[in-house]
């Protein structure tokens, strides 16, 4: 039966692929879906593309055993902060500065706002390269799931999703990926919402299982409550996936091609709520974690809960582990296939906003700099073939860094680009006085911040030092600012920016 629901999708997204297929699509269409997508489609296409198989089971797995129900403050972050405040603060200054200044990626919009050159080519290079640990990332998640629940070998589990995302991005673009994000969205609501059932179900009920977590050896994994011992790695991890969204090029994506400013403040209803059903219910069902697996037998350790600790199991199966248990959580068959389209739903919408977001720096940015006389069909045509080779990068680094668990590879990819982009792009969207030096400021303090601990120390360190080089460039871009007003763009760059 869960190959059936499988084929099911499968079948849906041949026929999505079908109907929006074009070979003479445009540059504004391949990249920005013509600035039309409406409300509905762009609030799910973000909501789908924050939250992947990264999420659900690295994150949600890894966070939940370490933290148990307070793991949930994460998804509650992801809700308000990532999704609420990135809407209300960012996505109609994006929509109106990207048509005025005629952009839709951030390098594009770090030159035409601060008349700088060499910026854009700069955070071209960091988004094409950094870009590729979190696409790594996904695949390893999904392919995690596939290999424990349909018994696929991970190899071919990892090729198979990386062409069907390449196929339907390479065919019809962000339009494409929209309409099936919305789609997708759909299914992963009703994935969750079971997911939370079931699991709490095999923890004996929310209240056996919230008493039975309070027995657990620190007695905390029970409560919400930030505790002196799990304050510091808990909003880390929190601020990351939260703040850090303000950063990505992945979800400004999304702001570049809504309709029109009137979608905005109905999309920001929807992809609230979104985020609080798939990221606090995933990170809520994650916390019972330590109950479930106690009772879910491990032929060689006993219990699953027991080969976690004796190191036999690894974070990144502990949800897979639960959402394949037939013994205590009693999943159906058709459930597991469910649950797999769920996953499969969620990391091809991240992968292809990946994908779409490195492809476009080097067609649009970087090689529309070296080669300014390309005509739009050529950049089209690069582009689609960006598209295939990130994919194939992304793919290749996968499994040259296979030892590196989901949760470390996710918080060096977003921390690097967080920490350099979140300042002097939102300063710039919303502080006319921001310098160039400024920015080019910010940009490289938070940049350095975020890299060199884990270059020298680890990635075990990337959401800390991530976190860190958000806050280090939300300071210095103002600092920086204030004593370098020579460097202002001229005014009728910021006159055109800043008009109504």
């Amino acid at each position: 039966m869960k190959y059936a629901v499988l084929i099911c999708y499968a079948v849906m997204i041949v026929g999505i692929l079908v109907l929006t297929a074009k070979k003479s699509l445009s540059l504004k269409d391949f990249l920005l879906g013509g600035r039309s997508v409406g409300a509905w489609m762009s609030a799910l296409s973000y909501g789908a593309s924050y939250f992947s198989a990264v999420i659900i089971v690295g994150y949600a797995g890894s966070m939940g055993w370490q933290f148990g129900i307070a793991a949930a403050w994460a998804g509650i972050g992801n809700a308000i902060i990532g999704s609420l405040l990135a809407w209300s603060l960012l996505a109609k200054p994006v929509r109106r500065m990207g048509e005025k200044l005629d952009v839709g990626t951030i390098p594009g919009f770090f030159e035409k706002r601060f008349n700088a050159k060499w910026m854009k080519l700069f955070a071209s290079v960091i988004i094409f390269i950094f870009l590729i640990p979190y696409s790594a990332s996904v695949y390893k998640g999904l392919g995690t799931m596939f290999d424990m629940a349909l018994g696929i070998d991970y190899t071919w589990c990892v090729i198979g999703i990386a062409v069907l995302a390449a196929l339907y991005l390479f065919a019809g673009g962000y339009k494409a990926t929209a309409i099936t994000d919305f789609i997708q969205g759909i299914i992963m609501i009703v994935g969750v919402v079971l997911i939370i059932g079931y699991i709490i179900k095999g923890a004996g009920g929310l209240k056996e299982g919230l008493s039975a977590l309070a027995k657990t050896e620190g007695g905390t994994f029970g409560s919400m409550a930030i505790t002196r011992e799990n304050a510091q790695p808990l909003l880390s991890n929190v601020l990351l996936t939260s703040l850090g969204v303000l950063g990505l090029p992945q979800m400004l994506h999304k702001f570049f091609a809504i309709k029109d400013e009137k979608s905005v403040k109905r999309a920001t209803v929807i992809s609230t709520l979104f985020a609080l059903i798939i990221a606090g219910g995933v990170y809520f069902a994650g916390g019972f974690s330590r109950v479930v697996l106690n009772k879910i037998p491990d032929a060689t350790w006993g219990t699953a809960a027991n080969a976690v600790e004796q190191g036999g199991m690894v974070m990144d199966q502990i949800m897979p582990t639960m959402l394949t248990d037939q013994t205590v959580i009693g999943i159906p068959d058709w459930l597991q296939g469910l649950f797999i389209v769920l996953l499969l739903s969620a990391s091809i919408s991240t992968l292809t906003a990946l994908v779409l977001a490195s492809a476009s720096v080097i067609s649009v940015d970087l090689l529309g700099s070296l080669f300014p006389k390309r005509t739009e069909k050529q950049q089209t045509l690069t582009m689609r073939i960006l598209c295939l080779v990130f994919v194939v990068l992304s793919l290749v680094i996968n499994f040259l860094m296979q030892g590196t668990p989901i949760m470390q590879l996710m918080s060096l990819s977003w921390g690097v680009v967080a920490g350099a982009f979140l300042a002097p792009f939102m300063y710039g969207l919303l502080w006319k006085r921001t310098t160039r030096l400024g920015a080019w400021a910010g940009l490289l303090v938070g940049f350095l911040t975020a890299l060199l601990p884990p270059l020298f120390l680890g990635t075990s360190v990337s959401a800390v030092s991530g976190v860190a080089g958000m806050l280090a460039g939300l300071v210095t871009v103002p600092a920086v600012s204030l004593c370098t007003k020579s460097t202002l763009p001229p005014e009728h760059i910021i006159r055109t920016a800043f008009s109504k």
